[in-house]
């Protein structure tokens, strides 16, 4: 078997074609891009934990993350404009399709009482959002180095125009869906 991106030009677009009866190749819904995000609350009395957590994510993504801050000042929250108060990184491409590999053999399957991911996080125009609630789900993340056990979220970005079709692309991807 060769990789997720070698698996979706060769066999996957056909199969998706047919299965969407779709004329124009290029029409048929592919993966532009993964964006992981990493929320930090907790950074508002500790900056510390930003830096922490960047280092994290990057060894998850296997690409530098970037720290996200403040927008608007928020009094109630002790927040600050330009306060560091999370982190992200945009996957494209080779690292895009190594890390969703990565993400459906290695670390889903290790999450416990894993019943597959919720259908509900397509946001209509063909997009899937998903969180993960540990962090330490993936291999490059070593239990006995982390202070805190922190969430990820997910989203995967899509050509496709419809939630059914960006369903179907990510189904045959292999993303273990929760049967109904």
């Amino acid at each position: 078997m060769g990789t997720l991106k070698e698996q979706y030009e060769n066999e996957l677009k056909s199969e998706l074609q047919k299965t969407l009866g779709i004329t124009n190749i290029m029409e048929i819904p592919k993966i532009e891009k993964i964006v992981l995000n990493m929320g930090l609350g907790d950074a508002v009395q500790n900056p510390k934990i930003v830096e922490k957590a960047s280092q994290e994510l990057t060894l998850i993504a296997g690409q530098k993350a970037v720290v996200t801050r403040a927008k608007k000042s928020i009094a109630s929250f002790k927040l600050r404009e330009g306060m560091p108060i999370g982190t992200r990184v945009t996957l494209r491409q080779d690292r895009m399709y190594d890390f969703l590999s990565k993400l459906i053999n290695i670390a889903l399957p290790r999450v416990r009482d894993f019943r597959g991911v919720s259908a509900k996080g397509f946001d209509g125009r063909g997009n899937f959002s998903m969180g993960i609630t540990e962090h330490i789900i993936f291999p490059e993340i070593d239990y006995d180095k982390i202070d805190q056990i922190r969430g990820l979220n997910v989203t995967i970005v899509t050509t496709a125009k419809t939630d059914a079709s960006a369903l179907a692309l990510l189904d045959a991807i292999g993303i273990p869906f929760r049967k109904k």
